[in-house]
C-alpha cells in the first residue's frame, strides 16, 4: 500500500507532487487549468500578442536565425503558444519552431506546428516563457515550533498537518539565505530550493536567447510571515488539500531563482515596455468612428486588467538573457 493510500504523513513537496501530477492528479484533468482559474493568458489575447512582440525582439537581437525557438512552459492546453503563433508576423512565424511543455496529453485540434513535450527541448535559440509554472513546482513547507526551530510540515491527503523533523542541510541553508523564519511560533515559509533548481535547468536549455518566468512573487524585502500555500478549485480559493481535487500553489521567491544577469520587474512594467498600456482611446473617436472607438475601448479594458495594481499587473517577471542583451531594458 502506498503512503498516499494509507493516509500516512508526508512532506508537502511529495504530497503536492502526487496530488497535482500523479495518476488522476489535478493537472491531468481534461478541463485543464482554465477550468479552475484565470491566468493572464485567459484574461485577454493581448497577453499572447505581447509575448509575440517579445519573441520578435528576441529574434532581432539574435540576428534573425533560420530557426527561432519558442518554448511555452506549463502550457496548459496550449492557449498561449497557439496565440503567440497566430500573432507573429508571417515571416517570423515561418521560422518559428514552437514547443508546448506539459505533462497532460496533447489536446485535440491543437495547431500541428506545435510540438507537445513533457520537458523542454535542449539547445534552443529563442524565447523560453514560463507563465505561472514555478508556483506549481512543489516545495516543502516549514513552520517554527514553540522553541523557534524550523520544522518540516507534514500533511495527510485530507489536509491534516503536523510538524516533523527540523529542517537541515541545503534546505536550511536556503532558508538562512533567502527566507529566515525568525523565532515566532507558528511562522511559516515555503522552501523554494526546488524552484531555483527547476528554473536553472530550464534556463540551461537555452543556447542563446531569453528566459522569462511570470508568477505570483515576493522578494526578501517583503516575505509573507505565514507563507502563501493555498488551493484553487472552480475559480475560488480554497484550503490546500493534497488529494487531487484542487490546485495547490504558493507564491515564488523570484529573487532566489534569479541567475547572474537577471532582472526582476512587475508585469505592469513589462507589458508597458511591450506596448500594452491600458490607455483609453480619445473621446472624439466616439463621434467620428464609433465602431472603432468601441473596439479600442474594449482593448483598453483588457489591457487595464493585465496591468492592474493589486491584480495581474503585480505579477513578477524574471527575465534571464542568455548571450543577448536584455531586450526589455528601458
Amino acid at each position: 500500500m502506498t503512503a498516499e493510500a494509507a493516509g500516512e504523513w508526508r512532506g508537502w513537496r511529495a504530497a503536492a507532487e502526487s496530488a497535482l501530477y500523479g495518476p488522476g492528479g489535478f493537472y491531468r484533468r481534461p478541463e485543464g487549468p482554465a477550468g479552475h482559474f484565470r491566468t493572464s493568458v485567459h484574461a485577454s489575447p493581448l497577453f499572447a500578442r505581447a509575448v509575440a512582440h517579445l519573441l520578435c525582439r528576441v529574434d532581432e537581437s539574435l540576428g534573425h536565425p533560420a530557426t527561432l525557438g519558442f518554448v511555452d512552459m506549463a502550457a496548459g492546453r496550449g492557449e498561449l503558444v497557439a496565440g503567440v503563433l497566430a500573432a507573429l508576423p508571417a515571416e517570423v512565424a515561418a521560422r518559428t519552431r514552437a514547443y508546448a511543455v506539459e505533462i497532460a496529453d496533447r489536446p485535440e485540434g491543437l495547431d500541428h506546428r506545435i510540438e507537445w513535450l513533457p520537458e523542454p527541448p535542449p539547445r534552443i535559440t529563442g524565447l523560453l516563457f514560463a507563465n505561472e509554472w514555478l508556483d506549481n513546482v512543489p516545495v516543502e513547507v516549514a513552520q517554527a515550533d514553540s522553541a523557534g526551530v524550523a520544522r518540516r510540515v507534514l500533511v495527510r491527503p485530507d489536509g491534516t498537518e503536523r510538524l516533523g523533523e527540523p529542517v537541515a542541510g541545503a534546505e536550511a541553508r536556503w532558508l538562512g539565505r533567502w527566507w529566515p523564519l525568525g523565532g515566532t511560533e507558528g511562522a511559516r515559509v515555503e522552501i523554494g530550493l526546488p524552484r531555483d533548481e527547476a528554473w536553472a535547468a530550464a534556463v540551461g536549455t537555452l543556447e542563446r536567447g531569453l528566459a522569462v518566468a511570470v508568477d505570483y512573487a515576493h522578494t526578501a524585502a517583503a516575505r509573507p510571515p505565514f507563507g502563501t500555500l493555498t488551493g484553487f478549485r472552480e475559480g475560488r480559493e480554497t484550503a490546500p488539500v493534497p488529494d487531487g481535487s484542487c490546485d495547490i500553489t504558493a507564491h515564488v521567491a523570484l529573487d532566489a531563482c534569479a541567475l547572474p544577469g537577471a532582472r526582476l520587474l512587475s508585469q505592469r512594467d513589462a507589458l508597458h515596455a511591450l506596448g500594452i498600456t491600458g490607455a483609453r482611446p480619445p473621446l472624439e473617436l466616439a463621434s467620428t468612428r464609433p465602431a472603432e472607438y468601441v473596439r479600442a475601448l474594449a482593448t483598453a479594458g483588457e489591457a487595464a486588467e493585465l496591468t492592474a495594481t493589486g491584480g495581474l499587473g503585480d505579477f513578477g517577471w524574471l527575465t534571464q538573457p542568455v548571450g543577448i542583451p536584455d531586450v526589455l531594458a528601458p
